[in-house]
């Protein structure tokens, strides 16, 4: 069986370049305005047909920006959680947890310069729907970055 490979790309939360398109999407009307402290991103996928978004996957990974030491592994406790939107049938995702880091603790030599970087916390991966947009409620100081999946051509049979 091959494994997954990355299809597509690799953004920002900010997604400042579909801002345009979610902007018009017609579902989006469905999902409320975010609230004090938080900030709505939309993701709008390309377009696939019925029968190929079943190849698809897309990982949402919730973190934060901060200055690391540029050595050590951080990880963040952000997660992000499926809810409903009652009375449509949709689903929008929350970030939930804090931004607390947690790392290794491999000795830093001295004079290494710190790092500004994305610190993931817990990706979830989602089905891919082309036909409904991903409406994230995450806070303002936070970030979500996201891959698409394309599973490989061939599928491996295991005999019993």
């Amino acid at each position: 069986m091959k494994v997954p490979t990355l299809l597509l790309l690799l953004a920002t939360a900010f997604l400042t370049s579909l801002t345009g398109m979610a902007a018009e999407h017609k579902e989006l009307k469905a999902f409320p305005q975010a609230k004090e402290g938080m900030k709505r991103i939309v993701i709008v996928l390309p377009h696939k047909e019925r029968a190929e978004d079943d190849a698809f996957k897309v990982e949402l990974i919730p973190g934060t920006m901060m200055e690391t030491d540029g050595v050590n592994r951080m990880h963040v406790g952000l997660s992000i959680e499926p809810r409903p939107l009652k009375g449509w049938g949709y689903t929008f995702y929350e970030m939930t947890g804090k931004a607390l880091g947690m790392t290794t603790l491999i000795g830093v030599p001295p004079g290494t310069p710190k790092v500004t970087k994305f610190v993931a916390g817990k990706p979830i991966t989602i089905r891919y729907n082309s036909r409904l947009p991903i409406v994230l409620y995450i806070p303002k100081d936070h970030t979500v970055k996201y891959r698409i999946w394309k599973a490989g051509e061939t599928q491996a049979t295991k005999e019993g």
